[in-house]
């Protein structure tokens, strides 16, 4: 078996990347978009994952280039979703729905529960917390219109966003714990409960 210098190394996996992994970027950013991912924060995370997967040593565990690429992106948005202080309401729920161009009618299914069951979290949130949210992060509106409806300050409607998406992430991964548990234990059904007291 030949073997092959570190300078022809990188080099064949410079020529397995441009070969097996590039043609699928159109897709990663199609998915990367789809969550809502800035076309600035979509180069930096793709340029990240080409770079985690070119500084490999090996290559040969790789079946799937395209999965490997879209698992290695997803892995670095969450990363940097969960170093926000705000995270956009879709992207809690988008991250882990998509694993493809063409997701499956189970991934839509999950998608769709997943979304009705941040909406029933969002419910469960105090009152002015949850509308605030909801107006900033459902809507679309902008702090400052927030405020003005309000009849507060900026400063004030970030505050609440902030303890509302903190508060629900809290809530969301509590209520995975409570799941996985419930599965092992029994089939009751699970209720959501209001955590703030």
């Amino acid at each position: 078996m030949k073997h092959l210098s570190a300078a022809d190394q990188r080099h064949e996996r410079a020529l397995w990347v441009a070969r097996e992994v590039l043609p699928h970027e159109h897709k990663v950013r199609a998915w990367l978009r789809r969550a809502r991912v800035s076309p600035e924060d979509a180069d930096e995370i793709l340029q990240e994952a080409y770079c985690r997967v070119a500084t490999l040593d090996s290559v040969a565990h790789i079946t799937s280039p395209y999965s490997y690429f879209l698992s290695t992106a997803r892995n670095l948005l969450a990363r940097r979703l969960r170093r926000q202080r705000i995270v956009p309401m879709e992207a809690l729920v988008q991250v882990d729905s998509y694993q493809d161009d063409a997701p499956s009618p189970e991934e839509l299914v999950m998608s769709k529960i997943s979304h009705h069951a941040m909406l029933a979290l969002l419910d469960c949130l105090p009152e002015r917390c949850g509308r605030i949210v909801r107006l900033r992060k459902l809507e679309g509106w902008s702090q400052k219109k927030i405020a003005e409806h309000l009849g507060t300050t900026e400063k004030a409607v970030e505050k609440q966003v902030w303890l509302g998406v903190r508060l629900l992430r809290e809530a969301w991964s509590r209520a995975e714990v409570d799941a996985d548990e419930r599965l092992v234990q029994s089939s009751s059904p699970v209720r959501v409960r209001r955590w703030w007291k």
